[in-house]
């Protein structure tokens, strides 16, 4: 059998046993939430609810505030009984949220109006219900998806890729929607494929994930919707190794996918376009996985959006043993958190809590030139120059040599004898730089 994939790129343990054969639960709805104003890539939702206001789920509480940007809604039913700084693990700072207690056992929602069939809808009408449901990238990057399905005059898409690969060790949440709710994600993609008036679509999963290949290419029978077989191999998840893998389109240095006429959309994403349209539902609530040794009973939930992620974990029966680190997403590109009074957000694709025994790499030894970082790099860069450069403080020679195309994927990182870090280095390089350069790439 054909299996596309990419150059370079790791292959860490999956770490996916944990959970893969467990069926999605909806964990009960949680007494508060707070919600991030920031709960997606861009501009923070302008907050339009106050203190002492009740609130429907799926009411309105923080409009789009630009282009780039997405609105906000209420995950529970009660009233605003705050608005607090929280801090952010995205954006590493202290952030606003709005406080919602619930105060009634009803559950009452409030719909995006109008919604229904699709085909009684303009394409154009079709987009403004995704932006009134705050809908964004559920892989983690958390990008507006009303942004990714207006292209700019004159770029033609020709290809939807639905993401289906989830190469992220330990994290299961969208190999179990593709099982779990198979013609929904079906109808999710002829939605977007009607949108982006595109005659084709190709879906991408690991060939660890046989099943969901098997019920995926059974729902896709007769239609223009062709799945195919990824490599398992981390990054392949990734938007441009994605697309290499399954078209052999190269995405330009500083470009992006609807520069080769492709628009990449994660499973989640689709699953909640469907849902939007056809019933009418904000973004209020996302499947993610809660996993890893240290976690009592590893399990695949459907969570609201707000809900702590210290109450999420004592749900699945809390931790166990000694316990190193607890991270918002994968293991690889995921973050950790410094405590556990941090709310889910809209891109929280997994919890992960890992014992001391599964410790990164702590004691760095002098780069031996081994080369294997470039062997790895899914975007062949040399990372052991980037990190060389960075460390030196030489930004324009980085950028020169293509610290602005890192994905920062941690494969170099993974893969390095001495144990290097090069991502931390490149991560605060690139900070350094935009700020120098008052955001521009050279």
């Amino acid at each position: 059998m054909n299996l596309f994939t990419f150059r370079g790129g790791v292959h860490p343990p999956e770490s996916k046993e944990l959970t893969e054969e467990k069926p999605i639960r909806f964990m009960p709805l949680p007494q508060e939430v707070k919600i991030y104003l920031a709960n997606h890539g861009g501009a923070p939702a302008k907050r339009v609810v106050k203190e002492g206001d009740t609130v429907k789920t799926g009411q309105k509480i923080g409009e789009q505030a630009g282009m780039i940007s997405a609105n906000v809604h209420a995950s529970l039913t009660g009233t605003v009984v705050g608005v607090e700084k929280v801090f952010h693990p995205v954006l590493q700072k202290p952030s606003e949220v709005v406080v919602i207690r619930r105060e009634t056992e009803k559950d009452e929602w409030e719909y995006i109006n109008p919604h229904g069939d699709f085909n009684r809808f303009k394409a154009p009408e079709i987009v403004d219900i995704i932006k009134e449901a705050g809908i964004v990238g559920l892989g983690g990057a958390m990008f507006p998806t009303h942004v990714k399905l207006t292209p700019p005059e004159g770029k033609k898409i020709d290809l939807l890729i639905v993401n289906g690969a989830e190469c992220e060790p330990y994290l299961t949440i969208d190999h179990r929607l593709m099982l779990e709710r198979t013609e929904d994600i079906v109808k999710g993609i002829r939605i977007l494929m009607y949108v982006l008036d595109v005659e084709k679509a190709y879906v991408g999963i690991e060939n660890n994930k046989l099943d969901a290949y098997e019920a995926m290419m059974r729902a896709t029978a007769g239609e223009p919707i062709k799945v195919k077989l990824l490599r398992t191999k981390y990054p392949q998840g990734a938007e441009k190794q994605l697309i290499y893998a399954l078209t052999k389109r190269v995405v330009p240095s500083g470009g992006l996918p609807l520069h080769v006429g492709v628009v990449v959309q994660n499973v989640g994403t689709v699953l909640a376009v469907y849902e939007a349209v056809e019933k009418g539902k904000p973004l209020v609530e996302r499947g993610l996985t809660v996993t890893g040794e240290a976690v009592s009973n590893p399990s695949n939930l459907v969570v609201r959006v707000g809900t702590m992620v210290s109450e999420v974990l004592e749900f699945v029966g809390g931790l166990k043993g000694k316990v190193d680190r607890v991270i918002l997403g994968g293991p690889m590109m995921g973050i950790a958190i410094p405590d556990l009074n941090i709310p889910v957000m809209k891109g929280t694709s997994g919890i992960v809590a890992l014992p001391p025994e599964r410790k990164g790499k702590v004691e760095t030894k002098p780069c031996i030139r081994c080369s294997r970082c470039v062997m790895a790099c899914p975007m062949n860069l040399q990372p052991y120059l980037l990190e060389q450069l960075a460390r030196a403080r030489r930004y324009d020679e980085a950028v020169e040599e293509g610290l602005m195309d890192c994905i920062e994927c941690g494969s170099c990182s993974y893969i390095c004898p001495s144990k290097i870090d090069h991502v931390k280095s490149i991560k605060l390089a690139k900070k350094v730089y935009r700020a120098l350069r008052g955001g521009a790439r050279k």
